[in-house]
């Protein structure tokens, strides 16, 4: 049995969190080589209480989930702005997008936005148009309407880059 035979590709989710919009992207790593699988993103009516439109979030997560089987995900750590309120929603957004993969026995990694942009442009600071041009180089048959859908797949394509770290930590902590 030769090493190629036994190595298979691993599927990854990305998730960049919102209450209006929570973007996902999957992608398949074997390797260096990105495939893009699927992205879009979810968005719950705003009329609806929070309470709901965190349901909605996990409920259409569940469904990206199911749909495409995922091994590992990854989701957007939150940066702190001077909204406090708005902060403490997104991190209950943020809450259910680490939850739903959890809740399917995935492990959930953890991305600043700066290493993220940093990986797939090479800049800490790029802005969106950027991310989404580098994208569109790292997998050329993604399709993405949002901004959200795109940050998503920069999300995955950091855990693609950053995995063998990540589990190394996990291994360390556990």
């Amino acid at each position: 049995m030769t090493v190629s035979s036994i190595r298979a590709p691993v599927r990854i989710i990305g998730i960049d969190p919102g209450l209006r919009r929570t973007g996902w992207g999957v992608i398949e790593t074997l390797g260096n080589k990105l495939t893009y699988i699927a992205c879009g993103s979810v968005e719950p009516p705003e009329t609806l209480p929070l309470a709901s439109r965190l349901l909605g979030i996990h409920e259409g997560l569940t469904k990206v989930l199911n749909e495409f089987q995922p091994m590992e995900a990854a989701v957007e750590q939150t940066f702190v702005n001077k909204d406090g309120a708005a902060t403490l929603k997104l991190g209950q957004a943020r809450g259910i997008a680490m939850m739903s993969p959890a809740m399917f026995g995935i492990d959930v990694a953890e991305y600043m936005p700066n290493l993220v942009k940093k990986t797939v442009v090479g800049a800490g600071h790029a802005d969106k148009n950027q991310i989404q041009v580098m994208l569109k180089i790292l997998l050329p048959k993604a399709e993405f309407k949002r901004a959200d859908a795109a940050d998503a797949l920069a999300i995955a394509i950091t855990h693609a880059h950053h995995r063998s770290s990540a589990m190394l930590r996990k291994a360390v902590m556990a």
